[in-house]
């Protein structure tokens, strides 16, 4: 054999060598894969990430110690639980704008952590609480630790109106107490008198709190847009901002909302007021469904049929009927006049919508036929009745909370870090908002709530009720 022939083979043999090596190690490295460490992992489901309107099929969620760990269509995992997300859809928790939270009475927190509960099995996993009480700052530090179950909280400070503060002294002083306490925010409620208007803004500017609620009627709506509300709840002062100064009014004989002053809005001022709100950045909540519910004309004894309604109390189902039968039984009540009323505000959320107002999705709840929870699935369907697409909505609910609150990326949406507050749906929302209360179970943190467990304390509830 020559020479060149041994060399030959010998690189043959060397290159042949290094190529087994090669895929030795590849294959070692395959089987020394590491699976990922995990308390849940929710599998082969769609997502709907809420920072886009992609959904993402196929795939795996993968959660550890409250958070979204991985996001894959492929993981490799060791998890604690897995829930199988075969044909469902995963988004982030809802965000509840306009809530109401009560307060324990006697010791007895039974009715708070009830109406915790409702809010979280409608997979609404945070609550901006909008009439504030020292209990709910309390409350709110033993959700964030886990010793109640409940959503989130942020909570605006006991009412200011025309009798809290009635006076500049007294608004100073209780707006640099309240923001000294912890409170998120101030509640406006009507009532303040303008030049204690002028206290509010100073104050709570200078100590660092911001304020929102209702539209004080000496305030006005250009008056508070131009102070920059955090946020104008149920278009409150916007119809009585369409009213011409020509037609002369009180200001004060506006009715609810505004209702009595329907036949008399310029609808081309509008467009103005929609500026305003969009430069100030102003964000609106809507509650348009206490306009839908409560101030419809449908017959009190129809909505008490709601299935939800086996969740409150006979003596609060009572109350509401008393309080909606008075309301539409009133001297300028009219079905056709309603329907005017209800055409106004479509219209301004429809403006709003087309210049980029932010909307936060809010029902005011439990006011009158809006049971906590239930009734922001109600809101989904009254904004997408009023022409806004469904991603946008859902936007409102999700993305668009969090970013009010500094929290982007935190919540409201499906990204690896974010917490895991999670809605796992029967059917995908993009298509059909109703889809959004076909709920198959909710993560809130670090727990897990299936459908079963959420049904069986929601029949609980009922049960409780039933026997008084």
């Amino acid at each position: 054999m020559t020479n060149k022939s041994i060399v030959t083979q010998y690189a043959v043999y060397l290159i042949c060598s290094i190529a087994i090596l090669i895929g030795c190690k590849t294959a070692n490295q395959e089987t020394k894969t590491i699976a990922i460490e995990a308390d849940y992992a929710i599998t082969n489901v769609s997502v709907l990430p809420m920072n886009s309107e992609q959904l993402l099929p196929n795939q795996t969620v993968l959660i550890e110690n409250g958070k979204i760990k991985s996001i894959n269509t492929s993981s490799t995992y060791n998890a604690k639980q897995v829930i199988d997300g075969t044909g469902k859809y995963l988004m982030p928790g809802l965000t509840e704008m306009h809530a109401h939270i009560p307060v324990a009475t006697e010791g007895n927190d039974s009715l708070v952590t009830e109406t915790l509960f409702l809010y979280l099995s409608q997979g609404i996993t945070n609550i901006r609480g909008m009439l504030g009480n020292p209990y709910h700052l309390d409350l709110k530090k033993a959700v964030a630790k886990g010793d109640i179950l409940g959503p989130r909280i942020y909570t605006s400070s006991p009412s200011l109106n025309g009798n809290t503060i009635p006076t500049p002294e007294e608004a100073r002083t209780k707006i640099t107490q309240y923001q000294k306490d912890g409170y998120d925010f101030l509640k406006i409620h009507p009532g303040i008198k303008l030049e204690v208007w002028d206290e509010v803004e100073k104050t709570a500017n200078e100590v660092g709190i911001p304020y929102a609620g209702h539209v004080p009627v000496e305030v006005g709506i250009n008056r508070a847009l131009a102070a920059k509300y955090k946020t104008v709840d149920h278009l409150d002062g916007y119809l009585e901002g369409l009213v011409p100064a020509a037609a002369n009014v009180d200001p004060s004989k506006n009715g609810f909302f505004g209702y009595d002053f329907t036949d008399l809005v310029d609808e081309s001022l509008i467009d103005a007021l929609v500026t305003k709100t969009l430069d100030n950045k102003v964000g609106v909540v809507t509650t348009q469904t206490l306009f839908t519910r409560w101030f419809s004309p449908t017959p009190p004894e129809e909505l008490l049929q709601a299935p939800e309604m086996q969740y409150m109390s006979p003596k609060t189902l009572f109350t509401w009927r008393q309080s909606k039968t008075q309301l539409i039984n009133g001297a300028t009540y009219d079905v056709e006049k309603w329907e005017r009323y209800i055409a106004i505000r479509t219209k301004i959320l429809q403006k709003m919508d087309a210049a980029g107002v932010t909307f936060l999705l809010g029902s005011d709840a439990p006011q009158v036929f809006n049971v906590p929870g239930f009734s922001l699935h109600h809101e989904l369907k009254a904004m997408a009745d009023a022409g806004i697409a469904n991603f946008k909505i859902l936007q409102a609910g999700t993305v668009n909370p969090a970013i009010f609150f500094d929290a982007k990326g935190t919540y409201g949406t499906i990204e690896n870090g974010a917490v895991s507050d999670l809605v796992l749906l029967d059917a995908n929302p993009l298509e059909n908002l109703g889809n959004a209360s076909k709920i198959a179970g909710v993560m809130v943190g670090k727990e897990w709530l299936s459908k079963k467990t959420i049904d069986q304390r929601l029949a609980a509830i009922a049960v409780n009720y039933q026997a008084d």
